[in-house]
């Protein structure tokens, strides 16, 4: 039986998604497609035009004609993956702190969301593809083979956050970083335009117990069945 082509990984912050789409990637030798990406491609090209964030009308027409792309690294420089935008390499670009500052603005927007949607399912279906978000399993990629829900408890998933914010030398308090999490979670799972939630056919893991290696093998072994 061949492995899983189109494979969705969704799930809360902090639940390990990015850790295990990584390494199912890498592993197959597929495309590692974050699809955050996308809305900090289109953040980035309303900055650059000088457009006002907070104008929701033109920054979702610049979305809806922005030409993206992901594609398999051309660079050995730590990136998982090319983020081009009309053929620029941005994928360092859309790392900057102004683009921090604002993508998430920017993803709060329907018609936004709507024009990434679309984007990412052409690039999904392109297959051998380990797309990972909120939306991925229910509506962006809702034919992917094989769809995974990785979630934890708060309490897990908040401290997992808090070592690494500690790594990288940053002193966020353990109960602010839970706070801001549920808070999150919260705005996710009840918004109106593709709320967080697992897909009826998506196999749901809890990782609280679980370390890392341990769910590779698992969802690994689902992959090539």
């Amino acid at each position: 039986m061949s492995p899983a082509s189109m494979i969705a990984i969704d799930g809360p912050a902090a639940s390990g998604k990015s850790t295990l789409a990584q390494r199912l990637a890498s592993k197959l030798g597929y495309l590692y497609f974050d699809t955050g990406v996308m809305y900090r491609a289109v953040t980035l090209a309303a900055l650059r035009r000088e457009v006002s964030i907070e104008d929701e009308a033109t920054v979702t027409e610049i979305a809806k004609c922005l030409p993206i792309d992901v594609r398999h690294p051309s660079v050995r420089d730590s990136r998982k993956y090319d983020v081009l935008l009309g053929g620029e390499d941005i994928t360092w670009d859309i790392r900057s702190s102004e683009v921090d500052a604002n993508v998430s603005q920017v993803s709060m927007y329907p018609g936004v969301r709507q024009a990434m949607t679309q984007r990412q399912r052409e690039i999904g279906l392109r297959g051998e593809v380990v797309m990972v978000g909120r939306d991925i399993g229910t509506v962006v990629l809702p034919e992917a083979d094989l769809k995974v829900y990785l979630d934890a408890s708060d309490e897990a998933r908040a401290f997992r956050r808090y070592l690494e914010c500690q790594e990288r030398g940053e002193g966020e308090p353990y109960q602010e970083i839970l706070r801001s999490m549920r808070d999150r979670d919260r705005l996710d799972s009840t918004r109106d335009l593709a709320p967080l939630r697992a897909a009826a056919d998506a196999i749901v893991l809890n990782t609280t117990e679980l370390d890392a290696d341990q769910v590779f093998r698992r969802v690994l072994k689902m992959a090539q069945n």
